[in-house]
């Protein structure tokens, strides 16, 4: 039963990321026909963005090494299809096939931009600045991914203005949009709306700003909420709570998909997104993996929604 809570909004947009954040961490290859049927499964439940690869060189991310054998075999669709683009040369090859929505990707630690592109803070926005540039010159919807906004596995907790200023540069390079990354999970909701508050007053509009927790403690939903209380409505999650970051010790899963739908429809909030047929795909997926999902609402509800379930 919807229970509608005061100051929330009345729709949030999920920014689905299981196909390309959510796979690139598997061990084993998953075959593209199973990842392209992984993306129309997750349309057919309603979701409107799904973020389906990453065109980085294929040493770096081997899973996603088939971007250009994926990519038009999901273009068809009528649904946002970002992807990942770590440079000019993976936006060329973006460009190419006729993405049209592409996301960059910075850090808000020197650590962790070491340790994820052997480049600071300041190297990885002047690598990202061409690439925002061209795609914006041609229409393109720019996303900008900020890692490590909460806590760094190196640095400890991340003070909120030295986010704040990765952010503004984000958005002063031309970006569209910011998802503000807790990559190791260690938020919780006082300090999202610390951060939140801060850049706003930073001149960063909160319809500007996307969130993506992962569960590491427990809080993503908690942060979420807190999020949505502060105006929030585009929220990243991963169908059946797959991946996480490949280069961030002890981070755990993203936030389901299916869990955030629970809490969202339970609040009377729209999302478009029908939880059935959502479970069944996750399902599915995991079965395609060998394990089971570890999404509490997959686990729930995975033995009530025959009716979606391939036989």
């Amino acid at each position: 039963m919807a229970v509608p809570a005061e100051g929330l909004p009345a729709r949030v947009r999920i920014h689905e990321v299981g196909p390309r954040d959510g796979l690139q961490n598997e061990k084993s290859t998953v075959p593209t026909a199973v990842k392209a049927e992984f993306v129309h499964r997750l349309a057919d439940a309603g979701l409107t963005t799904i973020e389906a690869t990453s065109f980085v060189h294929p040493g770096w991310v081997p899973q996603l090494a088939d971007a250009e054998e994926l990519f038009p075999r999901v273009s068809g669709l009528e649904v946002a299809l970002p992807v990942l683009v770590p440079n000019e040369r993976g936006l060329d090859r973006a460009l190419s096939l006729g993405a049209r929505r592409v996301a960059v990707f910075a850090s808000a630690t020197e650590s962790f931009a070491k340790a994820n592109l052997n480049r600071s803070v300041d190297e990885v926005l002047a690598m990202s600045e061409p690439v925002v540039a061209r795609a914006k010159a041609q229409g393109v919807h720019v996303r900008g991914y900020l890692s490590m906004c909460f806590g760094d596995p190196w640095e400890g907790a991340v003070p909120v203005d030295q986010v704040v200023r990765v952010c503004r540069a984000l958005l002063d390079l031309g970006c569209d949009e910011l998802s503000l990354g807790d990559t190791i999970g260690v938020a919780t909701p006082g300090h999202v709306r610390a951060l939140l508050t801060a850049l706003n007053e930073q001149g960063v509009p909160t319809d500007a700003l996307g969130v993506h927790f992962h569960d590491t403690y427990g809080q993503a939903l908690a942060n979420t909420l807190a999020a949505l209380q502060h105006g929030v409505t585009t929220v990243d999650a991963s169908a059946g709570g797959l991946g996480g970051c490949p280069y961030a010790k002890s981070a755990t899963g993203n936030l389901a998909t299916e869990d955030l739908v629970w809490m969202l429809r339970g609040l009377g909030i729209d999302t478009g997104v029908d939880l059935g047929r959502l479970v069944a795909t996750s399902e599915w997926m995991a079965g395609r993996l060998g394990r089971p999902s570890p999404s509490r609402t997959v686990r729930a509800l995975g033995t009530t929604t025959q009716s979606h379930k391939e036989q």
